[in-house]
């Protein structure tokens, strides 16, 4: 009975010493880290290719929003013609013209999803315009991480970050690079 206690104090003994090794390891890790983070928000306001590819954008999402009103008073138009003349139309004149009204509903509907829906052409150039923005803040991002010797730079503007000092907002370095980059 003693020999079974003996083995499980040593047994605890080392299960608290190893804790305390991974413990001291794990801190002294993670005093060697060095952080950083970005307000991607702030970059987006602020670098001037984000605010020309998003007039690009706005530019195109007009016409393509004129072109749907288009179709859309088209459709009220036939609409309210067929309810205005509904009484007075023969049967097979009423059915032809709710046919054309259904087939306008169709098309302003299918030129609706093609562009703004998922996957449509808004998104499509939306990816288009801001991907190789994307692409140079990461280039940057690892530039300002290989220079400064970070090994995490967050983004604020995620909300992951509940609290951190200005100290660490690499934001400012970030659209210097990028300014930088676009010359």
């Amino acid at each position: 009975m003693f020999f079974y206690r003996r083995k499980t104090v040593r047994k605890t003994l080392a299960l608290v010493v190893g804790l305390l090794l991974l413990t001291l390891g794990a801190t002294t890790l993670a005093q060697n880290l060095k952080l950083g983070y970005i307000d991607s928000i702030r970059i987006r306001q602020e670098h001037k290719g984000f605010s020309d590819a998003q007039a690009k954008y706005d530019k195109e999402v007009g016409e393509w929003q004129r072109e749907a009103d288009r179709l859309a008073k088209e459709a009220n138009d036939l609409q309210n013609e067929l309810e205005s003349q509904k009484l007075l139309l023969s049967d097979e004149k009423r059915k032809e013209k709710e046919d054309k009204l259904q087939k306008k509903k169709d098309e302003y509907q299918q030129y609706v999803n093609q562009i703004f829906g998922p996957g449509g052409k808004a998104e499509q150039r939306n990816v288009e315009l801001t991907k190789p923005l994307l692409e140079k803040i990461n280039v940057v991002l690892e530039k300002i991480a290989s220079e400064g010797g970070y090994d995490y730079i967050f983004d604020a503007a995620n909300g992951n970050i509940a609290f951190a000092k200005k100290e660490f907002d690499l934001t400012d370095i970030a659209l210097e690079e990028l300014e930088k980059e676009s010359e």
